[in-house]
């Protein structure tokens, strides 16, 4: 296996998340003028849109409602064209499920993606949403018996209510464009919003959350301002706020957090807008922050040098043989307050992949709390369907669910003590179809969702290792690897998941063939992640490539159970 630098690293690429904030921030300050490498920009976000109209969070992968969102969005923020609308209107009428919005087609809707599609087909299709009248019903079933918003009827049930939620569902409301006046108990609503408004002026994601922080305050405040109504305590809002700059005049997301990152900043500048507050005052450190954090084809978290990401360190580790202690230090790190698991880049949301990556590369091994933490986190993360979504709130499909039994599994809990697996079995089995299992209920079955809802039911005491194995046959390659729809252009990421699946029912695995396709993927540059691929897929395909090599080699070491898509 190769070996690479030791510590956090990063992809030294543009993050679209991050992008997008940088753009929209700067939209607001009057000054898309300052966009670094505007032609880049544009390529960036229009390269990750694929065929079906949908865009995808890096290219190749499959379209989501949130990238499509957030590419959409910074492309209409610069004034640039975005290519084919009518097919991304398609798109989206084809994740709505008669009431709302799924993520992706066939995908349970939620909250955050019924905002994300709302506001799309509006101000980039021109579109309305299918059936408006459906859509207020839905959204008003999202109010919990205290007041609040929650991400889907099923967690109102529950009483699950968090600030962002309101937010999605005030801003869906909003875009819908009914003409109606709210589907909730308003004075119910705003009060459960007041209540989340910190002593020192900050607001807090739920009454649960640990600190108050600037996400939390952005989607709050202008929740509020989009029902007509203001936090309890406004001057406190901004006094707090103001407070947050860190030594460059930007911002931090709450107390005691070292960067002024780019979602800081995007945040900081939206809560003093729903405040009505002029944001003279910061533009110039904002500008100069965003302008610092820039990187060819857009924009990452910090400083480009500095940027690293837990999938890309814990890539690096698994890569080193598991020694690097600095690495998992700072993997450590991307738990942070609020949340339990660990954040693809710190200061932004927990992510089920990254979590499991960051145990999965030996995080977490000495640290009994922080173990407990994610353990508690993975618990009230189940949704109402029984699976699991990449975080808190989002629908469920099958990469989270089995990336979510896997971290209890390296935590040493069994599904049994803490899951409702009755759910779990549930959601497992309404993603059957035809003699596989797609992403999502309702989808398109391939190899990597059928090996993922194997590994599950295998794990929940009903294996069906006959079923694997004509699995593996329909999507075997010929020249060697496994292709994850038919059986003609094999990937890195199924025939990883066909070793780890084979390996963990106990089949066997004929190195021979896996052999030949790692060879047809080697390149100067690393590992690409198909036989067509011209350059190396960076650190992740380096690290599942080599993963690969080291489990035909005499040492055979156990494939650890990594999952992208």
């Amino acid at each position: 296996m190769t070996r690479v630098a030791s510590g956090p690293a990063g992809s030294g690429e543009a993050d679209l998340w991050c992008t997008y904030a940088a753009v929209r921030t700067l939209a607001w300050l009057g000054r898309t003028d300052a966009v670094a490498d505007r032609a880049g920009v544009r390529a960036c976000l229009t390269g990750r849109r694929n065929a079906d109209g949908g865009y995808a969070w890096s290219r190749g992968m499959a379209s989501d409602a949130w990238a499509t969102y957030y590419c959409t969005q910074a492309l209409a923020e610069l004034g640039e064209a975005v290519p084919q609308a009518d097919r991304t209107r398609e798109w989206l009428r084809d994740t709505w499920s008669g009431e709302a919005y799924g993520m992706t087609p066939g995908q349970a809707p939620d909250v955050w993606a019924t905002h994300f599609s709302t506001r799309t087909a509006r101000t980039i299709c021109g579109d309305t949403v299918p059936d408006r009248a459906a859509l207020t019903g839905w959204l008003r079933a999202l109010q919990s018996p205290d007041g609040g918003l929650c991400w889907t009827p099923g967690d109102a049930e529950h009483g699950d209510a968090d600030v962002r939620a309101c937010y999605y569902g005030v801003m869906s409301w909003r875009e819908a464009g009914t003409g109606d006046p709210p589907p909730w108990d308003v004075p119910r609503l705003v009060a459960w919003l007041r209540r989340r408004q910190d002593r020192d002026g900050g607001f807090r994601f739920t009454e649960a959350a640990e600190v108050p922080c600037l996400w939390a305050t952005y989607r709050a405040t202008a929740a509020l301002a989009a029902l007509g109504a203001a936090p309890r305590d406004p001057a406190a809002v901004t006094s707090w706020l103001l407070g947050l700059r860190g030594g460059s005049g930007a911002f931090v997301r709450w107390a005691g957090y070292p960067v002024e990152d780019v979602w800081a900043a995007f945040c900081a500048v939206g809560t003093l807008r729903a405040l009505g507050v002029p944001t003279a005052l910061v533009e110039a450190p904002v500008v100069a922050r965003i302008r610092a954090v820039a990187c060819p084809g857009g924009y990452t978290y910090r400083e480009a040098s500095l940027a690293a990401d837990a999938l890309t360190t814990a890539a690096v580790i698994l890569s080193n043989g598991g020694g690097d202690a600095a690495a998992r230090t700072w993997l450590e790190g991307c738990q942070l307050p609020n949340e339990g698991g660990v954040m693809y880049m710190p200061g932004r949301g927990a992510e089920v992949r990254c979590t499991l990556w960051a145990l999965a590369a030996g995080a977490f091994a000495g640290d009994a709390v922080g173990r407990s933490r994610i353990a508690r986190w993975i618990v009230d993360l189940q949704n109402p369907d029984g699976g699991f979504g990449h975080w808190a709130g989002r629908g469920s499909d099958l990469v989270s669910t089995v990336s979510a039994a896997e971290i209890l599994r390296l935590l040493g809990v069994t599904p049994r003590r803490g899951l409702d697996v009755e759910r779990l079995l549930g959601f497992v089995r309404s993603c059957a179809s035809g003699d596989g299992h797609a992403p999502v209920p309702g989808g398109r079955p391939t190899l990597r969702a059928g090996l993922q809802a194997h590994r599950l039911l295998a794990a929940l005491g009903h294996p069906d290792a006959s079923a694997v194995t004509r699995l593996l046959a329909t999507h075997r390659v010929r020249g060697g690897g496994w292709a994850n729809e038919g059986d003609r252009m094999p990937d890195l990421l199924s025939t990883y998941e066909a070793a780890l699946t084979t390996d963990r029912l106990g089949l066997p695995l004929d190195g021979s063939p896996v052999a030949r396709f790692l060879d047809s993927t080697d390149r100067d540059g690393g590992t690409a992640w198909t036989p067509l691929a011209p350059t190396g897929g960076g650190m992740l395909a380096d690290c599942l490539g080599g993963l690969l090599r080291t489990r035909l080699s005499r040492r055979r070491r156990p494939l650890p159970a990594l999952v992208l898509s």
